[in-house]
């Protein structure tokens, strides 16, 4: 994508959300289904390791990073037709639970800007 002027914008879209794991063996379960399942492309030590992964992460951000599809992070932006995705990266990683800041703003959808 290009402006008259020939050169390409960028913009980084940032999102933080923090989750609670209500049910941490059940969200295990779920991420070694993903591994073990035939179209997983692993081979057999992969799959030992990333299992073994999931398995001894007690946060669950293991498990989860194998549950999150990037179609459902572009998903966030498919029905803006004025940009192209270009790249994505996604993080999963123990926190403290919810800041101060984000009891304020539960759920706020205001589109300030």
């Amino acid at each position: 994508m290009s402006d008259e002027s020939g050169t390409e914008r960028y913009l980084r879209l940032t999102v933080e959300l923090t989750v609670e794991v209500s049910d941490l063996a059940g969200l295990q379960d779920a991420a070694l289904k993903e591994i073990n399942h035939p179209d997983a492309d692993l081979d057999d030590d992969e799959r030992r390791e990333q299992a073994e992964m999931v398995s001894a992460d007690e946060t669950g951000a293991t498990a989860l990073q194998w549950l999150i599809e990037p179609d459902h992070v572009l998903g966030l932006i498919e029905h803006v037709e004025q940009i192209e995705p270009r790249e994505a990266v996604l993080g999963v990683e123990p926190s403290e639970g919810p800041s101060d800041e984000d009891d304020e703003h539960d759920h706020d959808h205001d589109h300030q800007h």
